[in-house]
């Protein structure tokens, strides 16, 4: 289950750091609210995730999910380049989550 915990840390951190952007700074309530309820969230699950999984993994596991996942939203929603280059290196990033997972042994 902490995987599932884990996972959802990540994808939580991809939306308290889209929140950021909506924010505007802290100077629109509702997305700095919903900011800071998926930032709290996020780290509330981690927490609860680290209990089982070691911490280098689980840490760089949820930057990974959160890096990647806001790497594609700011493509999708703000229209970011999608360079070869730049998916590349987002499918090495992706490629390091798997093999941490893989190499952890739980």
């Amino acid at each position: 289950m902490a995987w599932v915990w884990l996972v959802l840390a990540g994808l939580l951190e991809v939306v308290w750091a889209v929140g950021l952007k909506y924010s505007e700074g802290f100077t629109r309530l509702v997305p700095s609210v919903v900011t800071a309820v998926a930032a709290a969230a996020s780290f509330w699950l981690l927490a609860i995730a680290l209990k089982h999984i070691p911490l280098g993994t689980g840490y760089v596991i949820w930057v990974g999910i959160g890096a990647v996942g806001t790497a594609f939203v700011g493509m999708w929603l703000f229209h970011e380049p999608a360079t070869a280059a730049r998916l590349v290196c987002i499918g090495l990033i992706v490629a390091g989550i798997i093999g941490l997972k893989l190499t952890s042994g739980g």
